[in-house]
Order: structure tokens, then sequence, then C-alpha cells
């Protein structure tokens, strides 16, 4: 800038010397030095106005040149830009490319792995199947090792059964193994009634089996069970200790699918107790160790033909047509009847026993209801009674004439029912059983009937009653407690005779029937001398004098446990003790006071049993 200021300067110089000689050679005066003063002021103010516009202008080119300066960083920053965004171009491109390239192997790729996720399924659909087939090798395997059945021909063969070892102890003699005739408790004073009585075996050990043959729509079925408390005509303790097999159960069943079930053969009542349905094999049995269960316990083991239905998942219905027996007919001074005969060996019968002349058999029907807290059943039993009457047995000539044939009937209805609770580990239950003529029922065999003066039969209103508890509070430990009752009423009547003989009794009315007033009871308390047996093994106690008492009611209270020692695929190990109290109480007849009882005589009886069981794997 100092340049141009110095080149203007030159001019400036030159174009006033310019001016200056033009005026000198002019016709015009000379100036004056007031002219040349004042020329100066005027060549000086110009020169000032030239520096001031080159000091302008020099500041306009500086400015002009910082603005270069940024115009040339800014194109130089444009063009750093240009080549990223060319470089972004670049490589933006070169992704499309590649995604484009990419996007057919992906295709290709997921061709594939949809390819193989369809192998991988179907081999894990074949690895299901072949993991099925193992465990049911497995369990074929298992089943050949430990079959819970057999094959054969067709159908499937279930042993079962236990081996026992098993003792009783009685406070009062009763001539029983581990099933105790409560009916036979002797009161005490009799020889029996101050001995008491040790026992043991193994004849209640029993053996069954079950055969199954499965239909389409049915299954046919058929069990047989047996134990070894029955007596042959050898049979003894003394030595060897054998007793003959005893028939338990046998019977045929079919069950079809819609839930119909036919049965005949030996087994357990349909007036029995059932813990599922109506299904045989199912039934409630006491868990006592005693065989003869408990008082108040209605059970029958015997023929009868059956049909059950299913109505849903809680519901079933029955009826049976059973084997009947008139037990016995109770009381004194009856007629001449006759109701029963010995068997037969010819017929096939024990000719020790007897056996009543039945005309038909025992009807029973009964409906169960089964919802998830229990199970409770209603049923009925209808009874068919007849004796042949001899009115002429006890003229001055006694004879057959006149003989007639005297029938009745009878029966009762019953209910059981049955609680679950804390998810089926405490079972509380009751039943009862009430009607005329069912003594037979009952576990203490009350008599079913006696008989009027004139011969026709009286059947003997009663009934029995059970309340049990039975708790499971481990697989290995069952604790039961239960109480029962039997009772049965007297029915006396007039015979219009007196009694002669001279006594306690003497002029008064002889009575017919069971449990009359003036029974004489005075000697039930009184030991007599033993009596040679009928087999001539022996002395037995002999028969007490005096002592016509008559059963009014039994009862018994029980407490016992089992506990399992192991139970699996080997079996199961099993020990259980038994206490038991009975009482045996009698109608009033004519007798001396004895301990407070007067003519009221009392038996009771204290029992302890144990056992050890083996049972065949289920």
């Amino acid at each position: 800038m100092t340049r141009y200021k110095t080149i203007f300067a030159a001019l400036l110089v030159c174009v006033s010397l310019a001016a200056h000689g033009q005026s000198s050679n002019s016709s015009t005066p000379a100036s004056t030095p007031s002219a040349k003063a004042e020329h100066k002021t005027r060549e000086q103010v110009l020169l000032e106005q030239l520096n001031d516009k080159f000091d302008k202008l020099e500041d306009l080119t500086e400015k002009y040149q910082q603005l270069e300066k940024e115009v040339e960083e800014i194109k130089k920053q444009l063009g750093i830009r240009d080549a990223e965004l060319q470089q972004a171009h670049s490589a933006a491109a070169a992704a499309q490319a590649a995604a484009a390239q990419a996007q057919q192997p992906e295709a290709a790729q997921a061709q594939a792995v949809t390819a193989l996720q369809s192998k991988v399924d179907e081999l894990n659909a074949k690895n299901v199947d072949l993991t099925k087939a193992v465990e049911a090798n497995q369990a074929e395997t298992k089943s050949l090792e430990n079959p819970t059945t057999i094959r054969f021909r067709g159908i499937e063969l279930t042993p079962g059964g236990f081996l026992a070892g098993e003792t009783v102890n009685r406070q009062r003699a009763t001539g029983g193994d581990v099933n105790t005739s409560f009916s036979a408790i002797p009161f005490s004073g009799q020889t029996a009634g101050v001995l008491s009585e040790f026992n043991a075996s193994g004849r209640q050990s029993r053996i069954s089996l079950l055969a199954e043959g499965k239909l389409s729509s049915a299954i046919l079925r058929g069990y047989f069970e047996s134990d070894f408390l029955s007596a042959g005509t050898t049979s003894n303790d003394n030595q060897s200790n054998s007793y003959t097999l005893r028939l338990r159960q046998a019977w045929a069943q079919v069950e079809t699918n819609g839930g119909w079930a036919f049965t005949g053969g030996q087994m357990w009542s349909l007036a029995t107790e059932y813990k599922h349905g109506l299904s045989n094999n199912a039934e409630a049995i006491p868990l006592t160790v005693d065989a003869q269960y408990n008082v108040g316990f209605t059970w029958e083991r015997q023929y009868g033909f059956r049909a059950t239905k299913r109505i849903g998942d809680r519901f079933w219905l029955g009826g049976a047509a059973e084997e009947s027996q008139i037990l016995n007919i109770g009381g004194y001074n009856l007629p001449t009847i006759a109701y029963q005969e010995a068997g037969s060996a010819a017929g096939l019968y024990n000719p020790t026993a007897n056996y009543s002349f039945n005309y038909a058999p025992d009807l029973i029907a009964k409906v169960a209801y089964e919802p998830s807290f229990g199970h409770f059943e209603l049923f009925g039993v209808g009874r068919f009674f007849r004796d042949r009457v001899y009115p002429n047995a006890q003229a001055t000539t006694p004879s057959a004439l006149g003989a007639f044939t005297s029938k009745t009937q009878g029966g009762g209805a019953g209910a059981n029912a049955t609680v679950s609770l804390f998810d089926k580990k405490l079972d509380i239950g009751a039943h009862i059983l009430a009607g005329n003529g069912i003594g037979r029922y009952s576990t203490t065999s009350l008599p079913d009937a006696t008989a009027h003066p004139d011969g026709s039969l009286e059947l003997l209103v009663g009934g029995s009653t059970l309340g049990k508890v039975e708790w499971h509070p481990t697989h290995r430990l069952d604790v039961y407690a239960y109480y029962g009752g039997e009772y049965v009423k007297r029915a006396s009547y007039a015979t219009g005779l007196f009694v002669t003989t001279p006594g306690p009794t003497q002029n008064q009315p002889i009575l017919a029937g069971y449990g009359a007033p003036n029974d004489v009871v005075s000697g039930c308390y009184t030991e007599v001398l033993p009596v040679s047996s009928s087999n001539g093994g022996g002395n037995v106690p002999g028969t007490a004098a005096n002592c016509q008492a008559q059963t009014r009611n039994i009862q018994e209270g029980t407490f016992g446990y089992w506990y399992r020692f192991y139970q699996g695929s080997k079996g199961t190990l099993q020990q259980g003790i038994q206490y038991s109290y009975a009482e045996r109480h009698t109608w009033l007849g004519i007798g001396d006071t004895f301990d407070g009882l007067g003519g009221s005589p009392k038996a009771i009886d204290n029992m302890w049993f144990t056992s050890f069981r083996y049972y065949l794997p289920k």
C-alpha cells in the first residue's frame, strides 16, 4: 500500500509542476506571494484527501485480503467436506452393493435354516419316540424282572396274600384261636371263666389269585382266596398243628365298559361296607388282628349272585341274591319244631354241623354315594324263614299227626358312612343295621328267631352299630379304634302250663320264647365238675346248671396299630398289636343277687393280640 501512495504522490507532484508551468507562460501577470500560499494550501488539502482515500483503500485492501483468506479457508473446508461426502457416498454405495449381494445369501440361508429346523424337529420327534420306546422297554424289562402280574395265554394272573405268625391272650377262655366267639364268653366263676387262654398259630395266613382277561368291551375276572382257619377231624395243636385249607372267596365276574358288573360265587356279602363303589375286593374290613373282626361289624362271606351299575363317577346301585341260613332258634320251653338237620357226608356237607331248610335266598339291595370327602351307603336285607311244626309232639301219645309248615319273612335296613379328612389320613365312620331276623349278619351271631307256643316262628328284633376311627399318619403306620354293640330283643309267650317242679319257679307259668323273665339264672356263676368230651379225648368244663341266661347285648372296644418295617417292590413286612375289651349282658331272669347284678349275669373278657406278617408285593 505504501508503494501505491508513493506512486500517487509522484503523480501529484508532476501534475502540480505542469500546472505551474502553464501559468508562468501566460499573459497574465505573475502571481503574488499570497496566491502562492493559497495554492499550497489547496495542494495540501488535495494531498490530504488523497491520503485519506488511500488509507481507506488500504483498509479495503486489507479486508479484501482477509476475505480472500477466509474464502480460501472456506474453500479448503468445503473441499475437505466434499471429499468426506464423496467418501460417504462411496461407502454408501459399497454398503448398498454389499447389502444387495447379502440379500441373496440371506434368503438362501433362511431356507437352509428352515430346512435345518425341520430336521431338528424331526430328530426331536424321533428322540421323543425313542425315549418312550426306551422307557417302555425299561418298564417291560422291570415288569419281566419284577412282574406284578403273570401272563398266561392272554390273561393276567396276580398272586396275593400273606404269611402270618399270631398270638392271642384272653383273660377268660373261649376255646378259640385268633377269632373270638363273643357269644361264648364265659361268666366268672365257671371253669373257663377263671382260666385264661394263650393260643398261637399261623392259621390266618392267606393265599389268593386274581385272573383277568381284557376284551374290547369288558373285563373278565376271577378271584380265589383261602386261609387255614378251619379244622378237620384230625386237626389239633398237639404236635403237627395241621389244619385244613378253608375257602374264603371264589367268584367269577364280567365288568362292562358301560359300568355294569355281574358277579357270581362265594364273596363278601353286599351288605358289607365298601371303601370304593360296590367293587369286589374293595370291602372296608376292620383292621383288627382278630379274625372275627369287631362287635357291630356287618358281614357275611357266602354264595351270592349280584349285579351292580356305576352311574357316573359318584353313584352305584346293586342288588344280590345270597345264601340263606337260620343260625338258631333261641329260647327255652319251645314246642317241637324242625328247621335244620345235620349235614350229609354223601352230600359233601359236614355231618357235625347243622344246615337249615331254606326255601329262598336272602335278597339285598344297596345304593352307594361317593363324594370327594368320603363314602356313604344305604342298604336293605330281605330274609325268608320256615319250620316244620308238630302240634301233637307233647300229647299223651306223641305223634307227627297234624304236622304243618310255617313260613315268615323278615329283614332290616342299614347305613354305612365314612368321612375322610386331612388328605385321607383320617377316616371317621359309623355303621348301623336294624330289623328283625338279622342276627346272622352281625359278628356275634345272635339268634334270628324264636318260636311261638303254636310253633310258628317269631323273628327277633335287633340290630348292630359300629363306630370307627382309622388314622394313617404315614405310609408305614396305621392306628385304629373301634367301638361296637349288638342287641337282640326278648320275646316270650305264655304256654298255658305251670311249673310243677319244686324250686324257685314252682307254680309259675311256663313261658316259651327268648329271654323270658322266668328263665333260671341262679347257677350262672357256679362252677361245676368237668365232664368227658364227646370224642373221649379228656375232661372239659361241664355245662352250668340253672343257667338259662339269654344274651341281651354284646359290646366291644378295640384299639390297635399296624407298623410296616418295609413296603415296596419286594413285598410288605409289618407288625401289629390289638387290645380289646368285651362285655356280654343277658336278659333278667330268676336268680340270686351276685356282685349287684341280680338276675342279669354279665361276662367280660380282656384280650391281647399280636401279629407279624409278610405280604406279597401288590
